[in-house]
């Protein structure tokens, strides 16, 4: 879930006009130049051990709020530049209080070192204040994986011509570099019709074709719309209070196949379980959520 969805402020029938086949146009790209805008606002500088200096960008927010993968991203960027180890990394974030576009300080602690597995605390400020707390968990390579068993598979998505595109909604910046196709059978809640089954699912991929890494995963495994949606529809906000992601591998096609499902809503809180799959079969990463639900 990307931080904050306010889509209830937003008229359905305003904002998403059709959502038979509905189309975004790519954006534009600078002839020979290779665009990476999410490495760009994604790194930090150390200016003393363990102390980073970076920037939250705009351009990966939801009505204004930073996408809490988006923020996670920084964080790992940075101790992936202290780590040894870098493969199939567990992260764990909590999101304390909201942050905003500006200048943020990460500070990055190691916790533990094995020969098979690196820990690290990451804390990351802004203004004074701890926004975000971070534990991510590094694995040393593997030569193969001959052990993979998987007992379920990829949501069945129809062809991306038959999913439904979001519009461009000029505060939901997300969208203009994250390209979403959703599954016309998890997005009637888009016109008001809902479900029984709190699951959105769809095609996703980067706009900029920036090869794909951990930090990039760890975005794109926060920027479902709420599975809550589906059943609930256009609730005020699904604030994110942990997010948890293990990655598994990275993908080996453009488009994901991404699903988000919520099954339980109790005391105002609800839990997200997320999958990420390639084209190709593979799985990539598998997240949990823990989120508020405000409805006023």
């Amino acid at each position: 879930m990307t931080g904050a969805y306010l889509f209830r402020n937003l008229r359905a029938a305003e904002c998403f006009p059709s959502i038979a086949g509905s189309r975004m146009p790519p954006q534009p790209k600078t002839k020979g130049v290779p665009m990476s805008l999410f490495t760009d606002e994604t790194e930090s500088v150390e200016e003393s051990l363990g102390h980073f200096r970076g920037r939250i960008s705009g351009n990966w927010s939801v009505n204004g709020n930073p996408n809490g993968g988006y923020l996670t991203a920084i964080m790992v960027d940075a101790a992936l530049r202290k780590s040894t180890k870098k493969s199939t990394p567990i992260v764990t974030a909590n999101f304390i209080s909201r942050g905003k576009p500006g200048p943020v300080e990460i500070v990055v602690e190691e916790i533990s070192h094995s020969p098979q597995f690196q820990r690290f605390q990451m804390r990351l400020f802004q203004e004074g204040e701890e926004k975000v707390r971070t534990l991510a968990t590094f694995s040393a390579e593997k030569e193969s994986c001959s052990d993979a068993r998987y007992e379920t598979g990829p949501a069945p998505l129809p062809p991306r011509d038959r999913c439904v595109s979001l519009p461009d909604l000029p505060a939901y910046s997300l969208f203009r570099q994250v390209e979403l196709l959703l599954d016309p059978a998890c997005a009637g809640w888009l016109e008001n019709h809902l479900s029984e089954r709190s699951e959105t699912r769809g095609w996703m991929r980067l706009r900029d074709d920036h090869p794909y890494d951990i930090a990039s995963i760890l975005l794109v495994a926060d920027s479902l719309p709420p599975g809550i949606l589906a059943s609930h529809g256009m609730v005020a906000w699904v604030p994110t209070i942990e997010l948890t992601v293990n990655i598994r591998n990275l993908p080996k096609s453009r488009w994901l196949n991404c699903s988000l499902r919520t099954r339980f809503v109790t005391c105002g809180l609800l839990e997200a379980d997320g999958e990420v799959w390639d084209e190709k079969g593979n799985l990539v990463a598998i997240s949990r959520q823990i989120a508020q639900i405000r409805t006023g």
